[in-house]
Protein backbone atom coordinates (compact mmCIF):
# COMPACT_ATOMS: atom_id res chain seq x y z
CA UNK A 1 0.00 0.00 0.00
CA UNK A 2 3.03 2.28 -0.09
CA UNK A 3 2.83 2.82 -3.85
CA UNK A 4 0.80 5.68 -5.38
CA UNK A 5 -2.90 4.95 -5.81
CA UNK A 6 -2.86 5.59 -9.57
CA UNK A 7 0.05 3.17 -9.97
CA UNK A 8 -1.85 0.45 -8.08
CA UNK A 9 -4.87 1.00 -10.31
CA UNK A 10 -2.60 0.49 -13.32
CA UNK A 11 -1.49 -2.88 -11.96
CA UNK A 12 -5.12 -3.98 -11.67
CA UNK A 13 -5.92 -2.64 -15.14
CA UNK A 14 -2.98 -4.53 -16.64
CA UNK A 15 -3.86 -7.76 -14.78
CA UNK A 16 -0.58 -7.77 -12.83
CA UNK A 17 -2.70 -8.28 -9.73
CA UNK A 18 -6.43 -8.52 -9.08
CA UNK A 19 -8.57 -6.00 -7.30
CA UNK A 20 -9.33 -8.65 -4.68
CA UNK A 21 -5.61 -9.21 -4.04
CA UNK A 22 -5.09 -5.48 -3.64
CA UNK A 23 -8.02 -5.07 -1.25
CA UNK A 24 -7.00 -8.17 0.69
CA UNK A 25 -3.52 -6.71 1.16
CA UNK A 26 -5.06 -3.49 2.50
CA UNK A 27 -7.36 -5.32 4.92
CA UNK A 28 -4.54 -7.55 6.09
CA UNK A 29 -2.35 -4.52 6.80
CA UNK A 30 -5.20 -2.85 8.70
CA UNK A 31 -5.78 -5.96 10.82
CA UNK A 32 -2.05 -6.22 11.61
CA UNK A 33 -1.48 -2.60 12.59
CA UNK A 34 -4.83 -1.37 13.82
CA UNK A 35 -4.43 -2.41 17.47
CA UNK A 36 -1.30 -0.25 17.67
CA UNK A 37 -2.32 2.71 15.47
CA UNK A 38 -6.06 3.06 16.13
CA UNK A 39 -6.88 4.70 12.79
CA UNK A 40 -10.24 3.04 12.06
CA UNK A 41 -13.69 3.13 13.64
CA UNK A 42 -15.07 0.54 11.23
CA UNK A 43 -13.43 -1.94 8.85
CA UNK A 44 -15.68 -3.19 6.04
CA UNK A 45 -14.14 -6.60 5.26
CA UNK A 46 -17.14 -8.21 3.56
CA UNK A 47 -18.43 -5.29 1.50
CA UNK A 48 -14.92 -4.30 0.39
CA UNK A 49 -14.09 -7.81 -0.84
CA UNK A 50 -17.47 -8.06 -2.58
CA UNK A 51 -16.84 -4.74 -4.37
CA UNK A 52 -13.35 -5.88 -5.37
CA UNK A 53 -14.73 -9.08 -6.88
CA UNK A 54 -16.78 -6.98 -9.33
CA UNK A 55 -13.65 -5.26 -10.74
CA UNK A 56 -11.74 -7.05 -13.48
CA UNK A 57 -8.65 -6.42 -15.62
CA UNK A 58 -8.96 -3.69 -18.21
CA UNK A 59 -11.31 -1.60 -16.07
CA UNK A 60 -10.76 1.91 -17.50
CA UNK A 61 -11.73 3.81 -14.37
CA UNK A 62 -8.80 5.82 -12.96
CA UNK A 63 -8.77 4.15 -9.53
CA UNK A 64 -10.40 0.77 -10.24
CA UNK A 65 -9.69 -1.62 -7.36
CA UNK A 66 -7.83 0.90 -5.17
CA UNK A 67 -8.67 0.76 -1.44
CA UNK A 68 -9.73 4.01 0.21
CA UNK A 69 -10.98 4.96 3.67
CA UNK A 70 -13.63 7.60 4.48
CA UNK A 71 -13.44 9.87 7.51
CA UNK A 72 -16.14 8.99 10.02
CA UNK A 73 -17.97 12.30 9.77
CA UNK A 74 -19.39 11.72 6.29
CA UNK A 75 -22.11 9.26 5.26
CA UNK A 76 -21.34 6.01 3.49
CA UNK A 77 -24.40 3.86 2.83
CA UNK A 78 -24.42 0.78 5.03
CA UNK A 79 -21.50 1.84 7.27
CA UNK A 80 -21.73 3.47 10.71
CA UNK A 81 -21.25 7.22 10.95
CA UNK A 82 -20.33 7.99 14.54
CA UNK A 83 -18.58 11.38 14.47
CA UNK A 84 -16.43 9.54 17.07
CA UNK A 85 -19.10 10.51 19.60
CA UNK A 86 -21.28 8.45 21.94
CA UNK A 87 -24.17 10.72 20.95
CA UNK A 88 -24.35 9.28 17.44
CA UNK A 89 -24.43 5.68 18.66
CA UNK A 90 -24.25 3.25 15.76
CA UNK A 91 -26.20 5.35 13.24
CA UNK A 92 -25.98 3.84 9.75
CA UNK A 93 -26.85 6.15 6.82
CA UNK A 94 -28.83 4.78 3.89
CA UNK A 95 -27.22 7.08 1.29
CA UNK A 96 -23.73 8.11 0.25
CA UNK A 97 -22.49 11.67 0.26
CA UNK A 98 -22.10 12.96 -3.30
CA UNK A 99 -18.31 12.78 -3.15
CA UNK A 100 -18.52 9.15 -1.90
CA UNK A 101 -20.60 8.28 -4.96
CA UNK A 102 -17.97 9.93 -7.14
CA UNK A 103 -15.22 7.90 -5.49
CA UNK A 104 -17.14 4.67 -6.07
CA UNK A 105 -17.78 5.66 -9.70
CA UNK A 106 -14.02 6.16 -10.14
CA UNK A 107 -13.43 2.55 -9.05
CA UNK A 108 -12.32 3.07 -5.45
CA UNK A 109 -13.16 0.31 -2.96
CA UNK A 110 -14.13 1.62 0.48
CA UNK A 111 -12.45 -0.46 3.19
CA UNK A 112 -13.69 1.43 6.24
CA UNK A 113 -14.14 4.63 8.24
CA UNK A 114 -11.36 6.53 10.01
CA UNK A 115 -11.07 8.32 13.33
CA UNK A 116 -11.34 11.99 14.17
CA UNK A 117 -11.58 14.02 17.38
CA UNK A 118 -15.21 14.16 18.49
CA UNK A 119 -17.15 16.29 15.98
CA UNK A 120 -13.83 17.20 14.33
CA UNK A 121 -13.09 20.02 16.74
CA UNK A 122 -9.40 19.65 17.62
CA UNK A 123 -6.22 19.28 15.52
CA UNK A 124 -5.41 16.06 17.41
CA UNK A 125 -7.26 12.73 17.26
CA UNK A 126 -8.04 11.37 20.72
CA UNK A 127 -11.80 10.71 20.87
CA UNK A 128 -13.16 9.38 24.15
CA UNK A 129 -15.25 6.80 22.33
CA UNK A 130 -12.42 5.09 20.41
CA UNK A 131 -9.24 6.21 22.16
CA UNK A 132 -6.24 8.02 20.69
CA UNK A 133 -4.84 7.51 17.21
CA UNK A 134 -1.05 7.23 17.06
CA UNK A 135 1.34 8.83 14.60
CA UNK A 136 3.03 5.97 12.68
CA UNK A 137 6.32 7.89 12.74
CA UNK A 138 6.40 8.16 16.53
CA UNK A 139 3.68 6.32 18.44
CA UNK A 140 3.47 8.67 21.41
CA UNK A 141 2.81 11.70 19.15
CA UNK A 142 -0.40 12.88 17.55
CA UNK A 143 -1.07 12.22 13.85
CA UNK A 144 -2.84 15.57 13.83
CA UNK A 145 -6.50 16.19 13.22
CA UNK A 146 -9.18 16.30 12.59
CA UNK A 147 -8.47 13.85 9.72
CA UNK A 148 -5.97 12.09 11.97
CA UNK A 149 -7.15 8.54 11.33
CA UNK A 150 -7.01 9.13 7.58
CA UNK A 151 -3.43 10.42 7.75
CA UNK A 152 -2.28 7.62 10.05
CA UNK A 153 -3.85 5.01 7.75
CA UNK A 154 -2.01 6.34 4.68
CA UNK A 155 1.30 6.90 6.47
CA UNK A 156 1.16 3.35 7.90
CA UNK A 157 0.46 1.83 4.49
CA UNK A 158 -3.03 0.61 5.37
CA UNK A 159 -4.47 2.41 2.35
CA UNK A 160 -2.72 4.40 -0.40
CA UNK A 161 -5.18 7.29 -0.19
CA UNK A 162 -7.82 8.43 2.28
CA UNK A 163 -10.64 10.94 2.43
CA UNK A 164 -10.47 13.90 4.78
CA UNK A 165 -12.08 17.28 5.20
CA UNK A 166 -10.75 20.63 6.27
CA UNK A 167 -12.52 23.33 8.27
CA UNK A 168 -9.48 24.91 9.91
CA UNK A 169 -6.59 22.80 8.66
CA UNK A 170 -8.00 19.32 9.20
CA UNK A 171 -6.42 17.88 6.03
CA UNK A 172 -3.21 19.91 6.06
CA UNK A 173 -2.40 19.49 9.77
CA UNK A 174 -2.44 15.65 9.77
CA UNK A 175 -0.66 15.63 6.41
CA UNK A 176 2.09 17.73 8.00
CA UNK A 177 2.27 15.49 11.08
CA UNK A 178 2.40 12.25 9.06
CA UNK A 179 4.55 13.20 6.03
CA UNK A 180 1.80 13.34 3.40
CA UNK A 181 0.40 15.66 0.76
CA UNK A 182 -2.71 17.45 1.97
CA UNK A 183 -4.68 19.82 -0.28
CA UNK A 184 -7.54 21.95 0.97
CA UNK A 185 -9.44 22.75 -2.23
CA UNK A 186 -10.95 26.17 -2.82
CA UNK A 187 -14.29 26.99 -1.24
CA UNK A 188 -17.11 25.45 -3.28
CA UNK A 189 -14.84 23.10 -5.24
CA UNK A 190 -16.32 19.87 -3.81
CA UNK A 191 -20.07 19.54 -3.23
CA UNK A 192 -21.06 18.87 0.40
CA UNK A 193 -24.42 17.36 -0.57
CA UNK A 194 -26.85 15.90 -0.21
CA UNK A 195 -26.76 15.89 3.61
CA UNK A 196 -24.55 18.91 4.32
CA UNK A 197 -25.41 22.50 3.53
CA UNK A 198 -22.94 25.00 2.13
CA UNK A 199 -20.10 25.69 4.56
CA UNK A 200 -18.10 28.88 4.81
CA UNK A 201 -15.14 26.96 6.24
CA UNK A 202 -15.24 23.23 5.42
CA UNK A 203 -14.36 21.43 2.18
CA UNK A 204 -13.70 17.73 1.47
CA UNK A 205 -10.53 16.31 -0.08
CA UNK A 206 -7.93 13.56 0.27
CA UNK A 207 -4.61 12.71 1.89
CA UNK A 208 -2.02 11.07 -0.36
CA UNK A 209 1.69 10.37 -0.77
CA UNK A 210 2.06 12.21 -4.08
CA UNK A 211 0.87 15.41 -5.71
CA UNK A 212 -0.22 13.45 -8.79
CA UNK A 213 -2.62 11.29 -6.74
CA UNK A 214 -4.03 14.44 -5.15
CA UNK A 215 -4.57 16.05 -8.56
CA UNK A 216 -6.23 12.94 -10.01
CA UNK A 217 -8.53 12.69 -7.00
CA UNK A 218 -9.49 16.36 -7.32
CA UNK A 219 -10.51 15.75 -10.94
CA UNK A 220 -12.97 13.16 -9.61
CA UNK A 221 -14.28 15.11 -6.62
CA UNK A 222 -14.56 18.59 -8.11
CA UNK A 223 -17.61 20.02 -9.78
CA UNK A 224 -21.22 21.03 -9.46
CA UNK A 225 -23.89 18.71 -8.13
CA UNK A 226 -27.57 19.32 -8.78
CA UNK A 227 -28.96 21.69 -6.18
CA UNK A 228 -25.67 23.20 -4.97
CA UNK A 229 -26.17 26.76 -3.75
CA UNK A 230 -22.62 27.81 -4.65
CA UNK A 231 -19.71 26.30 -6.51
CA UNK A 232 -16.21 27.25 -7.61
CA UNK A 233 -15.55 28.11 -11.27
CA UNK A 234 -14.31 25.12 -13.29
CA UNK A 235 -10.59 24.78 -13.99
CA UNK A 236 -9.11 25.42 -17.43
CA UNK A 237 -8.36 21.70 -17.83
CA UNK A 238 -7.84 18.46 -15.95
CA UNK A 239 -5.94 18.98 -12.70
CA UNK A 240 -3.89 15.84 -13.34
CA UNK A 241 -2.55 17.40 -16.55
CA UNK A 242 -2.22 20.95 -15.24
CA UNK A 243 -0.21 19.70 -12.26
CA UNK A 244 2.48 18.39 -14.62
CA UNK A 245 3.11 21.74 -16.31
CA UNK A 246 6.28 23.53 -15.27
CA UNK A 247 5.00 26.79 -13.80
CA UNK A 248 6.17 30.15 -15.03
CA UNK A 249 8.29 32.16 -12.63
CA UNK A 250 6.08 33.07 -9.69
CA UNK A 251 6.15 35.82 -7.11
CA UNK A 252 5.88 34.17 -3.71
CA UNK A 253 5.48 35.82 -0.33
CA UNK A 254 7.18 34.24 2.69
CA UNK A 255 5.05 34.79 5.81
CA UNK A 256 6.67 33.52 9.00
CA UNK A 257 4.80 35.71 11.48
CA UNK A 258 1.95 33.61 12.93
CA UNK A 259 -1.65 34.84 12.66
CA UNK A 260 -2.00 34.69 16.46
CA UNK A 261 -0.06 36.77 19.01
CA UNK A 262 2.42 35.18 21.40
CA UNK A 263 2.97 32.07 19.25
CA UNK A 264 6.46 30.60 19.51
CA UNK A 265 7.59 29.19 16.15
CA UNK A 266 9.64 26.02 16.56
CA UNK A 267 13.10 26.33 14.96
CA UNK A 268 12.58 23.18 12.81
CA UNK A 269 9.30 24.59 11.45
CA UNK A 270 10.91 27.95 10.67
CA UNK A 271 13.95 26.31 9.07
CA UNK A 272 11.72 24.19 6.81
CA UNK A 273 9.93 27.29 5.50
CA UNK A 274 13.18 29.16 4.94
CA UNK A 275 14.72 26.15 3.18
CA UNK A 276 11.62 25.88 0.97
CA UNK A 277 12.01 29.56 0.06
CA UNK A 278 15.63 28.93 -0.96
CA UNK A 279 14.58 25.91 -3.03
CA UNK A 280 11.84 27.92 -4.76
CA UNK A 281 14.35 30.63 -5.63
CA UNK A 282 16.68 28.01 -7.11
CA UNK A 283 13.76 26.90 -9.30
CA UNK A 284 13.42 30.41 -10.73
CA UNK A 285 10.76 31.93 -8.49
CA UNK A 286 11.02 35.25 -6.70
CA UNK A 287 10.50 34.87 -2.95
CA UNK A 288 10.25 37.86 -0.64
CA UNK A 289 9.39 38.18 3.05
CA UNK A 290 6.03 39.83 3.61
CA UNK A 291 4.37 41.51 6.54
CA UNK A 292 1.30 39.29 6.91
CA UNK A 293 -2.04 41.07 6.53
CA UNK A 294 -3.42 39.24 9.58
CA UNK A 295 -1.47 41.41 12.01
CA UNK A 296 -3.73 42.80 14.71
CA UNK A 297 -6.76 40.68 13.75
CA UNK A 298 -8.53 38.70 16.48
CA UNK A 299 -8.71 35.66 14.25
CA UNK A 300 -9.26 33.03 16.93
CA UNK A 301 -12.37 34.75 18.28
CA UNK A 302 -13.76 35.43 14.82
CA UNK A 303 -13.10 31.84 13.71
CA UNK A 304 -14.71 30.39 16.85
CA UNK A 305 -17.89 32.42 16.35
CA UNK A 306 -18.35 30.73 12.96
CA UNK A 307 -16.93 27.28 13.79
CA UNK A 308 -18.67 26.80 17.15
CA UNK A 309 -22.25 26.96 15.82
CA UNK A 310 -21.33 24.47 13.07
CA UNK A 311 -20.16 22.00 15.74
CA UNK A 312 -23.33 22.62 17.72
CA UNK A 313 -25.47 21.94 14.66
CA UNK A 314 -23.81 18.53 14.42
CA UNK A 315 -24.56 18.00 18.12
CA UNK A 316 -28.21 18.89 17.51
CA UNK A 317 -28.36 16.39 14.62
CA UNK A 318 -26.92 13.72 16.89
CA UNK A 319 -29.65 14.46 19.41
CA UNK A 320 -32.31 14.10 16.75
CA UNK A 321 -30.90 10.72 15.74
CA UNK A 322 -31.02 9.71 19.41
CA UNK A 323 -34.62 10.93 19.62
CA UNK A 324 -33.99 13.45 22.41
CA UNK A 325 -32.14 16.60 23.35
CA UNK A 326 -28.40 16.08 23.96
CA UNK A 327 -27.27 15.91 27.56
CA UNK A 328 -23.83 16.66 28.95
CA UNK A 329 -22.82 13.00 29.33
CA UNK A 330 -23.48 12.33 25.63
CA UNK A 331 -20.44 14.29 24.50
CA UNK A 332 -16.97 15.33 25.59
CA UNK A 333 -16.48 18.47 27.70
CA UNK A 334 -15.22 20.64 24.82
CA UNK A 335 -18.14 19.64 22.60
CA UNK A 336 -20.57 20.46 25.40
CA UNK A 337 -18.86 23.81 26.04
CA UNK A 338 -19.24 24.70 22.35
CA UNK A 339 -22.87 23.55 22.39
CA UNK A 340 -23.66 25.81 25.34
CA UNK A 341 -21.69 28.69 23.83
CA UNK A 342 -23.66 28.45 20.56
CA UNK A 343 -27.00 28.27 22.37
CA UNK A 344 -26.14 31.47 24.21
CA UNK A 345 -25.10 33.18 20.98
CA UNK A 346 -27.92 35.35 19.67
CA UNK A 347 -28.92 35.20 16.03
CA UNK A 348 -27.82 38.76 15.33
CA UNK A 349 -24.49 38.15 17.08
CA UNK A 350 -23.86 35.07 14.95
CA UNK A 351 -24.81 36.82 11.70
CA UNK A 352 -22.69 39.87 12.48
CA UNK A 353 -19.75 37.61 13.37
CA UNK A 354 -20.12 35.85 10.04
CA UNK A 355 -20.14 39.22 8.27
CA UNK A 356 -16.99 40.26 10.15
CA UNK A 357 -15.31 37.03 9.10
CA UNK A 358 -16.15 37.77 5.46
CA UNK A 359 -14.69 41.25 5.87
CA UNK A 360 -11.51 39.76 7.33
CA UNK A 361 -11.35 37.35 4.39
CA UNK A 362 -11.65 40.15 1.85
CA UNK A 363 -8.92 42.14 3.57
CA UNK A 364 -6.49 39.20 3.55
CA UNK A 365 -7.25 38.16 -0.04
CA UNK A 366 -6.72 41.73 -1.26
CA UNK A 367 -3.47 42.03 0.67
CA UNK A 368 -1.92 38.87 -0.81
CA UNK A 369 -3.23 39.48 -4.34
CA UNK A 370 0.17 40.68 -5.65
CA UNK A 371 1.57 37.19 -4.99
CA UNK A 372 1.00 33.95 -6.88
CA UNK A 373 1.39 32.00 -3.64
CA UNK A 374 2.14 32.57 0.03
CA UNK A 375 4.60 30.25 1.79
CA UNK A 376 4.24 29.58 5.53
CA UNK A 377 5.24 26.86 7.97
CA UNK A 378 2.54 24.19 8.07
CA UNK A 379 2.70 23.97 11.88
CA UNK A 380 4.20 26.18 14.56
CA UNK A 381 5.26 23.19 16.68
CA UNK A 382 6.30 19.59 16.30
CA UNK A 383 3.44 17.04 16.52
CA UNK A 384 2.41 17.23 20.17
CA UNK A 385 2.48 14.25 22.56
CA UNK A 386 -0.70 12.22 22.87
CA UNK A 387 -2.59 13.34 25.97
CA UNK A 388 -1.63 17.00 25.73
CA UNK A 389 -4.63 18.25 23.71
CA UNK A 390 -7.83 16.23 24.01
CA UNK A 391 -10.52 18.66 25.22
CA UNK A 392 -11.45 16.72 28.34
CA UNK A 393 -9.56 18.59 31.04
CA UNK A 394 -11.09 20.79 33.76
CA UNK A 395 -10.97 23.74 31.33
CA UNK A 396 -11.78 22.38 27.84
CA UNK A 397 -11.60 25.87 26.31
CA UNK A 398 -7.95 26.01 27.34
CA UNK A 399 -7.27 22.92 25.19
CA UNK A 400 -9.06 24.62 22.31
CA UNK A 401 -7.01 27.82 22.69
CA UNK A 402 -3.80 25.86 23.15
CA UNK A 403 -4.47 23.89 19.96
CA UNK A 404 -4.57 27.14 17.98
CA UNK A 405 -0.96 27.85 19.01
CA UNK A 406 0.04 24.44 17.63
CA UNK A 407 -1.63 25.13 14.26
CA UNK A 408 -1.95 28.91 13.76
CA UNK A 409 -1.21 29.06 10.03
CA UNK A 410 -3.87 26.82 8.52
CA UNK A 411 -7.23 28.46 9.30
CA UNK A 412 -6.32 31.50 7.18
CA UNK A 413 -7.09 29.45 4.05
CA UNK A 414 -10.48 28.39 5.44
CA UNK A 415 -11.45 31.93 6.38
CA UNK A 416 -10.47 33.23 2.94
CA UNK A 417 -11.62 30.20 0.93
CA UNK A 418 -8.24 30.09 -0.82
CA UNK A 419 -6.76 26.72 -1.83
CA UNK A 420 -3.80 25.60 0.28
CA UNK A 421 -1.52 22.58 0.34
CA UNK A 422 0.78 21.01 2.92
CA UNK A 423 3.97 19.40 1.58
CA UNK A 424 6.36 17.19 3.63
CA UNK A 425 9.59 18.63 2.29
CA UNK A 426 11.93 17.25 4.93
CA UNK A 427 12.37 14.98 7.92
CA UNK A 428 13.17 16.49 11.29
CA UNK A 429 16.00 15.51 13.59
CA UNK A 430 13.37 14.06 15.93
CA UNK A 431 12.29 11.53 13.31
CA UNK A 432 9.05 13.33 12.50
CA UNK A 433 8.14 14.87 9.13
CA UNK A 434 8.47 18.62 8.69
CA UNK A 435 6.11 20.37 6.29
CA UNK A 436 5.43 23.73 4.72
CA UNK A 437 2.18 25.26 3.52
CA UNK A 438 1.53 27.02 0.23
CA UNK A 439 -1.60 29.17 -0.08
CA UNK A 440 -2.72 29.85 -3.64
CA UNK A 441 -4.80 32.31 -5.59
CA UNK A 442 -8.63 32.16 -5.48
CA UNK A 443 -9.89 28.96 -7.17
CA UNK A 444 -6.47 28.30 -8.74
CA UNK A 445 -5.62 24.84 -7.45
CA UNK A 446 -3.98 24.21 -10.83
CA UNK A 447 -1.18 26.72 -10.15
CA UNK A 448 -0.73 25.41 -6.62
CA UNK A 449 -0.52 21.79 -7.80
CA UNK A 450 1.99 22.68 -10.53
CA UNK A 451 4.20 24.44 -7.99
CA UNK A 452 3.86 21.49 -5.58
CA UNK A 453 4.83 19.04 -8.34
CA UNK A 454 7.92 21.11 -9.09
CA UNK A 455 8.95 20.96 -5.43
CA UNK A 456 8.24 17.23 -5.27
CA UNK A 457 10.51 16.60 -8.26
CA UNK A 458 13.27 18.67 -6.70
CA UNK A 459 13.00 17.07 -3.26
CA UNK A 460 11.07 13.75 -3.46
CA UNK A 461 9.37 12.47 -0.32
CA UNK A 462 7.08 9.60 -1.41
CA UNK A 463 9.63 6.89 -0.61
CA UNK A 464 9.95 7.89 3.03
CA UNK A 465 8.11 5.42 5.27
CA UNK A 466 7.91 4.92 9.02
CA UNK A 467 9.34 1.69 10.41
CA UNK A 468 6.38 -0.23 11.80
CA UNK A 469 6.32 -3.41 13.85
CA UNK A 470 2.77 -4.75 14.31
CA UNK A 471 3.92 -6.57 17.43
CA UNK A 472 4.61 -3.30 19.22
CA UNK A 473 1.78 -1.80 21.18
Amino acid sequence: MSRPAAELAGLVRDAELTARELVEASLRRIDELEPAIGAFTHVAHESALAAAERIGPGDPRPFAGVPIAIKDNRPVAGMPMTMCSDLFGDFVPRRDAFFVRRLRDAGFVIVGKTTLPEMGILPTTEPRRFGPTSNPWLRDRTPGGSSGGAAAAVAAGMVPIAHGNDGGGSIRIPAACCGLVGLKPARGRVSPGPFEGQSFLVVDGVLTRTVSDTALALDILAGYELGDANWAPPPVGAYAELALRTPDAMRIGLALEPPLPDVTLHPMCEAAARDAATLLESLGHAVEPIAPPWRGMDLLSEFTRAFGPAVSTTTMIGGRLAGRDPVETDVEPLTWAMWEHARDLGTMTFLSAHARLESVARTIVAAVDPYDAVLTPALAERPVPIGELHGRGPDPWEHYRRSAYFTPYTSIANITGLPAISLPLCQGEDGLPTAVQLIGRPAREDLLLALATQLERALPWADRHPELDPRRG
